[in-house]
């Protein structure tokens, strides 16, 4: 193991990084244009509702005393989420709904500790809002690496990131959805995969330099913490920084948030998450973005659902509501999914019940289903809705192995079940056109489902997008890492509006009373410096 004292940087300094590692410096650091004075805060990540506000935000350094929360006349004390005092939460209830606040952080004897920001919530249930403006994205995970000789990268460096962040934030959205693998520290497959003894050695090598797991010690108070914080302040903390604090951003986990990729094979079967690698992703969100603000009666025994300060919160499942012209559901497929062959779900039967309701109902003129995994397509991956086994060429992920009968081994017929009955849900709207916006695929594109198995959609087919990645470098393709691209499930009909690519980019959405206008955004193709970076529009159309 390699001395707390050695961290990456000097690891860089040292040569390492070169040798080793193979890495080269790619650009210097990108300054955003924001005069914002952040003070200490390394991060600032809020939630609204109609309601009530849930932020959640860190310092670079620990505070012994909660800093307090002034919105308009009232005050809120910090509630601590770590061990040391770094990262704190503010829950705000019994707010105006549509009412712009004004927010100002102060330590405890009211000195402030940045500048004032707006924040405001969203119009109420009841209320009929024109226009609604989402932007859409996925995997802005990855370390902090350099870009190797020969435009060689896993992941954009997150100076590339903060400067996609920003030009999202320029197109002023009123809210952000951010869908899925905001970690990867996959720390026992990286490990575990390269077939050279050297890259095992190098990976280990710099896996140790952010710290170690030990599985046998809760995360919070151990030094499980502290690796966490290592890696998440960089892929997080840093990526975001205070920059989305006047825009909600929407958090939804899928399989990397859990330290983890969905495998399975006669070895390991890595979902449901086992304790620890649940609790990683709980202290994650804890202590670096918010849970789902809940404004409806849930059943008791709803996953993740819970009361902090008499505000009702969901971890895993939630809805974000722009009055009467939206409601979006947001949905993990990973943590909570289980192997019961033909009953199985990638999500809970009780939250399904709960989404086929909130389809049904027609209580908003939009609704789209935000999943973590999408519908539409397939990679052969193990979690997927799908049973389609396709034969992987790639080196640097491990194959999805068959069980001996042309099918994914431990693949469940269930999830396409539950795919079923969620589409057929979607389709059989009579107000609304169906939409899925979903995250995972390393993929920028759009379709629409005219078929999927038995259903037939075609008289009101189910628009799906592949919303896009933030953080992936040339290396994390499909094409890639897989020796694959992604294929129409052999069950499905789906016409394609953008065939999928595999560029960088964002979906924008635009709501008025009358339709959906979806425009994808794609980044020039392989690494630039981030003042060259300028994502075009692809493809627009209207549902």
């Amino acid at each position: 193991m390699i001395s707390s004292k050695l961290n990456r940087r000097s690891l860089l300094k040292l040569g390492l990084g070169t040798t080793i590692l193979g890495t080269t410096a790619c650009s210097g650091d990108y300054q955003a244009n924001d005069r914002w004075n952040r003070g200490d805060l390394q991060h600032l990540i809020p939630l609204v509702s109609h309601g009530a506000f849930n932020i959640k935000l860190s310092f670079f350094n620990s505070r012994d005393k909660a800093p307090i929360l002034k919105v308009g006349k009232r005050t809120i004390t910090g509630c601590q989420q770590d061990s040391l005092g770094r990262f704190w939460a503010f829950r705000v209830g019994d707010l105006t709904p549509n009412t712009e606040y004004q927010l100002q952080l102060v330590d405890s004897t009211g000195n402030s500790l940045c500048d004032a920001w707006p924040l405001k919530t969203f119009p109420a249930p009841q209320q009929k809002p024109e226009q609604l403006r989402i932007i859409s994205y996925t995997c802005a995970g990855g370390p902090d690496l350099p870009v190797l000789p020969g435009n060689r990268h896993a992941f954009k460096p997150v100076v590339y990131r903060q400067k996609l962040f920003d030009t999202i934030i320029e197109q002023k959205p009123d809210m952000v959805i951010s869908n899925g693998d905001h970690i990867y520290w996959d720390y026992r497959s990286w490990v575990k995969n390269p077939d050279s003894a050297m890259a095992r050695m190098a990976i280990d090598l710099f896996l140790g330099t952010y710290g170690s797991f030990d599985e046998t010690l809760p995360v919070k108070g151990t030094k499980n913490e502290i690796t966490l914080q290592a890696i998440a302040d960089e892929q997080i903390g840093k990526a975001y920084g205070v920059r989305f604090r006047s825009t909600p951003v929407y958090f939804v986990t899928d399989d990397h948030d859990y330290f983890d990729n969905d495998d399975a094979t006669p070895e390991l079967v890595t979902f449901p998450p086992n304790n620890f690698h649940q609790d990683l992703r709980d202290t994650l969100q804890a202590q670096y973005f918010p849970e789902y603000i809940v404004e409806e009666e849930l059943p008791s025994v709803f996953p993740g659902y819970t009361t902090e300060n008499s505000i009702a919160l969901s971890t895993h499942f939630g809805m974000a509501r722009f009055g009467d012209l939206f409601c979006g559901a947001l949905y993990d497929c990973g943590g909570k999914l289980n192997l019961n062959g033909v009953d199985a779900g990638l999500i809970p039967r009780i939250v399904e019940n709960w989404l086929l309701e909130k389809t049904s109902m027609e209580d908003t003129r939009h609704l789209i289903h935000i999943p973590s995994h999408p519908m539409g397509w397939t990679a052969g991956k193990w979690r997927e809705w799908y049973p389609d086994l396709i034969k992987s060429e790639g080196t640097l992920l491990a194959e999805v192995k068959g069980d001996g009968r042309g099918n994914k081994f431990m693949w469940q017929q269930g999830w396409w079940s539950q795919h079923q009955r969620l589409i057929e849900a979607l389709f059989l709207q009579n107000i609304r056109k169906p939409l899925v916006v979903s995250g995972d695929l390393h993929l920028l594109g759009a379709g629409q489902i005219k078929h999927s198995g038995d259903l037939d959609l075609t008289s009101n087919p189910v628009t799906s997008i592949l919303s896009g990645p933030v953080g992936v470098g040339g290396l994390g393709w499909l094409s890639k890492a897989r020796g694959l691209s992604a294929q129409t499930p052999q069950s499905l009909v789906v016409d394609e509006l953008l065939a999928p690519r595999e560029r960088n980019g964002y979906t924008l959405i635009d709501m008025d009373r009358n339709r959906c206008r979806i425009e994808l955004y794609q980044c020039p193709e392989g690494y630039v410096v981030p003042e060259d970076l300028r994502p075009a529009l692809v493809n627009a159309f209207s549902v």
